[in-house]
């Protein structure tokens, strides 16, 4: 299975992502939706490169680029995480970092991407998402894509001197 859509793809990490990682890790825009709270060294991510080639299997997560066909331009990032071969499920979490690069359907190609992906190699029976009250652009994205709200976890993250409810996103994926 080729990970291609019409205008992106994804690829595996590379070393030469190093800058493009410590750029976006270090975005503290970002930490709410991350749960970041401290930067991280480029040590530290050089390591996490190197070590980005363990299966899936092995360490319950995988972490994809998502590059534009044509001028091979990193766009962000897409994730898979507490991966459950046993019962079937994973989570996802995308970026599209550069903000003037988001609103072009990059990220919805993505997640159509990593769902067939996930159903064909991974016979993954469900992914799921955990997505901010607040971020409506993410809920807006994942309700297109077929996802439908299963729960709240209501004042689940603490962010400036608030509570914040997570609203849990599921998708079955169809039987063949």
């Amino acid at each position: 299975m080729m990970l291609q859509g019409k205008t992106i793809h994804l690829r595996a990490l590379e070393p030469t992502d190093l800058d493009y990682l410590y750029a976006l890790e270090n975005d503290s825009n970002l930490w709410e939706v991350s749960h970041t709270l401290t930067p991280f060294s480029k040590y530290v991510l050089s390591q996490y490169l190197e070590n980005s080639h363990r299966d899936i299997f092995d360490v319950k997560q995988l972490r994809l680029m998502i590059e534009h066909t044509e001028t091979n331009q990193a766009l962000g990032c897409i994730d898979l995480f507490d991966f459950n071969p046993q019962h079937h499920r994973v989570g996802v979490g995308l970026v599209i970092f550069d903000t003037a690069q988001r609103s072009k359907g990059y990220a919805a190609q993505s997640l159509s991407l990593i769902c067939a992906y996930a159903k064909e190699y991974l016979q993954v029976h469900q992914v799921f998402a955990n997505i901010s009250e607040e971020n409506n652009v993410s809920i807006s994205l994942f309700e297109k894509a077929g996802f439908i709200k299963s729960g709240i976890k209501k004042d689940w993250n603490y962010t400036q001197n608030s509570y914040k409810d997570e609203f849990v996103y599921q998708r079955i994926l169809a039987n063949k």
